[in-house]
């Protein structure tokens, strides 16, 4: 939803101002605007794109993606990886705050985001994802209690890009979520990825929990493990031993 918080200004609120969402002038109150043509207003004469939430957005080719990655690679090498969770635990961090407001605003709750059930709380964060490309979701919490959960990318932006490459390669979306669930629960969560759709699989699977159990998930994966037998080992409570 938000890239990266913008410090506010005159003359940047006055653009601001000028771009406003054509339909949510005209409907202030309306919350189901969940397709493309209701989400975005495309002002052609100034070339912007502004989202219902107002905030700024930009399109991108696949080549972008590509270059991102592969620049990131020639220069870094295997460090890339890191770089790229930490662009997005800063992401998340910084867009739990912007939803934290957004939510209570948008839907005028008067009671805080904690006191409303998660499920509901997580469809009404991730749908503007899935409007902007980032994909649909599944989240698994059936092993929260057990201080992990999955979840489940359909159509990854990243992997879709870069194709079967043998390879994790959604650090990105890793990042994303353990920096807005940290902020979420106020407590220090990690992802891993542990299922891609570039290793030749048919979705992307995520793995949030705590240091030691992500450690483990990573540990199990190096040594060639499959998604399901990282499951299954971490049902089984394994990487408590």
């Amino acid at each position: 939803m938000v890239l990266a918080t913008i410090k506010s200004t005159k003359k940047l609120d006055t653009l601001l101002k000028n771009d406003q969402h054509y339909l949510k002038n005209k409907h202030p109150k309306k919350h189901h605007h969940y397709s493309l043509q209701d989400f975005f207003s495309f002002n052609k004469e100034k070339g912007t794109i502004t989202d219902w939430n107002e905030s700024r957005n930009i399109l991108v080719t696949e080549d972008f993606i590509i270059g991102l990655i592969e620049g990131l690679e020639q220069e870094i090498g295997s460090a890339s990886a890191v770089v790229m969770y930490n662009i997005g635990t800063e992401w998340g961090k910084r867009d739990a705050e912007f939803f934290r407001n957004w939510f209570e605003k948008e839907y005028e709750y008067e009671k805080g985001i904690n006191e409303h059930i998660l499920p509901y709380v997580l469809e009404a964060w991730w749908w503007p994802f899935i409007t902007q490309g980032w994909g649909n979701w599944d989240v698994d919490m059936s092993e929260q209690k057990n201080g992990f959960m999955f979840v489940n990318i359909f159509d990854s932006a990243v992997a879709r890009t870069l194709g079967e490459v043998g390879k994790p390669v959604c650090h990105i979306y890793a990042g994303l979520f353990a920096g807005f669930f940290s902020n979420l629960v106020e407590k220090q969560l990690n992802c891993i990825e542990i299922q891609c759709y570039a290793m030749g699989e048919t979705y992307c699977k995520f793995l949030l929990g705590k240091q030691d159990c992500v450690d483990a998930a990573a540990f199990w994966q190096n040594e060639g493990a499959t998604a399901k037998d990282i499951e299954k080992r971490l049902h089984n409570g394994e990487y408590l031993l």
